[in-house]
């Protein structure tokens, strides 16, 4: 399938692992001119290194999504080496366990300022350039932003925010050529978890556990991992997918349609 990805544009944040990385790792294999966003400089400067090692074209475009000035510039370098924006994917995120009763407000607005605020910041720069390139955004978001967890409280909210975003944002900008999605994933291989605070033990007991609750896990004897994700933004970014816009797309192995366990 010809995605039409050739020559796009693409600054994706939360590139330096997981998802993020993935994603800018697929697009380039697509021909797309990707810049990728996020703290870690070393680790972003060993990605960008390997997909020009293959033929791809990439940019460092380090910042961090939670400082306003951070995403400007970003933006700017982006635009001064790629010249247009096509599609923004907001992929930078974080976990943090706590419920109603032991969630600290300093969790609670640190979580809000990644994994809601900085998408807002980072979609309000970036919508005139995509307006002038009828361009996409496309949001990580999850499927505990359909369903509700315990245990992770202030997640759970952040990303149902995210889909609210999401699906607002497209509605106005419909009308100007845009196109606004979420990817919303279940349980994912990536680091995750354990920047959330699990410890290896813990991990490995959710991993286990997740066979239960994702319903083809055990079908297809594994977990979700971060390319198909990946492969799904791809999609959703491409021209194939020009009449899906405002839609929160589960990529979850069926846990959204699950009853709590």
């Amino acid at each position: 399938m010809n995605l039409q990805l050739n020559d796009k544009s693409v600054l994706i944040t939360g590139a330096s692992s997981g998802i993020g990385r993935s994603a800018a790792i697929l697009f380039s294999q697509e021909g797309a001119n990707v810049g990728l966003m996020a703290r870690d400089e070393l680790r972003l400067n060993s990605i960008v290194a390997s997909i020009k090692q293959s033929g791809g074209k990439a940019l460092v475009c380090s910042g961090d999504v939670t400082k306003p000035d951070d995403c400007k510039q970003s933006i700017k370098t982006f635009l001064s080496e790629f010249g247009k924006l096509d599609i923004l994917v907001n992929a930078a995120g974080i976990l943090a366990k706590g419920t109603i009763e032991d969630t600290s407000l300093e969790d609670w607005d640190h979580t809000i300022e990644i994994n809601l605020r900085a998408i807002f910041i980072m979609m309000n720069l970036a919508v005139p350039y995509l307006i002038k390139s009828k361009g996409v955004i496309i949001n990580v978001s999850s499927v505990n932003g359909m369903r509700s967890f315990p245990g992770v409280l202030a997640y759970n909210v952040s990303k149902s925010a995210v889909d609210q975003l999401t699906r607002c944002a497209a509605l106005e900008l419909a009308e100007k050529g845009v196109r606004v999605n979420s990817v919303n994933p279940g349980m994912t291989l990536t680091e995750l978890h354990k920047r959330g605070g699990m410890d290896e033990e813990t991990y490995q007991k959710f991993k286990e556990h997740s066979y239960d609750t994702h319903p083809i896990a055990n079908g297809l004897n594994r977990l979700s991992n971060p390319e198909e994700v990946g492969c799904l933004i791809l999609y959703l970014s491409s021209a194939k997918a020009e009449w899906i816009t405002g839609v929160n797309y589960l990529i979850d192995g069926g846990r959204g349609q699950t009853c709590f366990r």
